[in-house]
């Protein structure tokens, strides 16, 4: 079989993330949290209290990101529930946004897919980092159904969280991340866009399945 590669892109809690792990196990191909390297990013960012991106970046060459099937790693320091908590979330777009931060996790991230068969999932995969990948899918959801399922996230992990105010901070998220200068959230031109409102997470998987099905 030949390397493939597959993009995947939507807003925040489209489902993207969930979707993406178990199709990578289904199929027995490289998962990339590109999500999380831009947390683990946010998560420097606010422990060492700078938004300068020499500083971050300088950090993250010297305690790399890593997966380690569902751990996420900066050196050998395990930051895979600290990047979902609420102070990293609230800062996330401002330091994805930041020029800098973005090409250094691109080149990582490129980098990391050019070796074997893998599945992105993210913001700009499609229209920036693998604009060559075999198959591209947007997901969609409506507000409230996503912000739902983050608290339900949340309150899993143990994190303190308000229905009411997730909606708003999704929507503003939205807002900011499709607006952005640097790779604004947007589908690529060849992407399929499925809306995964109502649906169940089986359904969207088999859907995303059929279709590389069919690619191989």
């Amino acid at each position: 079989m030949k390397n493939i590669q597959i993009a995947i892109d939507g807003p925040a809690s489209s489902g993207k993330s969930t979707v993406a792990k178990i199709i990578a196990n289904d199929l027995a191909i490289i998962y990339l949290d590109t999500g999380a390297m831009y947390r683990s990013a946010t998560l420097v960012s606010v422990e060492n209290n700078t938004k300068d991106f020499n500083e971050i970046i300088t950090y993250l060459r010297e305690n790399p990101i890593s997966f380690e099937k569902s751990s996420v790693f900066i050196g050998k320091r395990d930051i895979s529930n600290i990047i979902r908590e609420n102070e990293v979330t609230a800062h996330v777009s401002e330091i994805s946004a930041i020029p800098e931060i973005r090409e250094f996790l691109v080149e990582e991230q490129q980098r990391i897919a050019g070796s074997s068969s893998i599945i992105m999932d993210g913001r700009d995969i499609g229209t920036v980092v693998l604009p060559n990948a075999d198959l591209k899918i947007f997901l969609i959801a409506d507000v409230e159904e996503r912000a739902e399922r983050r608290y339900k996230e949340n309150i899993e992990r143990g994190i303190a969280s308000n229905l009411e105010e997730l909606v708003k901070e999704i929507a503003a998220r939205d807002e900011y991340d499709s607006t952005r200068q640097v790779s604004p959230l947007k589908a690529a031109e060849d992407s399929i866009i499925f809306d995964t409102t109502g649906k169940s997470i089986q359904e969207v998987v088999t859907f995303i399945e059929d279709k590389i099905k069919a690619l191989m």
